[in-house]
């Protein structure tokens, strides 16, 4: 009983492979007229997983907020315009807008502030021509901080609107 169990599994295991690879196959003949090599203009674009936090992605930047704020400071504002035109320069790519804060508080109260966060930066791209279909938001309150230092300064690095883009 084991043993054709076992055969089943296998069995089961290389049907699957096998019809993967023909998908695989069908697609790129379709694509690529038999080439398996795709243009340059289709290969998706490669982006830090961090997103705008890693620094990597010129032309996206996370954006700061005050203590206990949603509000997006004047400071601030021109380093979203620049955001805007990134998206909008890169029309393929798709946004999330990642909302965060510091240590303080209980979790529920900063995964709401977090959303709060991501929202008004949402409504700022959207007010500055960023289709808003090409825009996501989620919150992730205390749970992602860029430094665990208990000091003013680790803190405000952690008050933050992250960009992280897809496609």
């Amino acid at each position: 009983m084991r043993q054709l169990l076992l055969s089943l599994v296998a069995l089961t295991l290389v049907v699957g492979c096998s019809s993967n690879r023909k998908k695989a196959d069908d697609s790129t003949l379709a694509a690529g007229g038999g080439s398996s090599v795709e243009s340059l203009d289709n290969a998706p674009m490669s982006f830090d997983a961090q997103g705008s936090d890693s620094g990597k992605i010129e032309g996206l930047v996370s954006i700061r907020f005050d203590y206990d704020k949603s509000s997006i400071k004047p400071a601030e504002k021109a380093k979203l315009e620049k955001n805007a035109a990134w998206i909008k320069a890169n029309s393929k790519v798709k946004v999330q807008i990642e909302g965060h804060c510091d240590q303080k508080g209980s979790i529920e109260y900063n995964l709401s502030l977090g959303e709060r966060r991501a929202n008004a930066v949402k409504s700022a791209l959207v007010a500055m021509g960023v289709p808003a279909a090409r825009l996501s938001t989620i919150s992730y309150g205390k749970e992602r901080l860029l430094d665990s230092a208990d000091t003013e300064a680790a803190m405000a690095k952690n008050r933050r609107a992250n960009f992280v883009p897809a496609q």
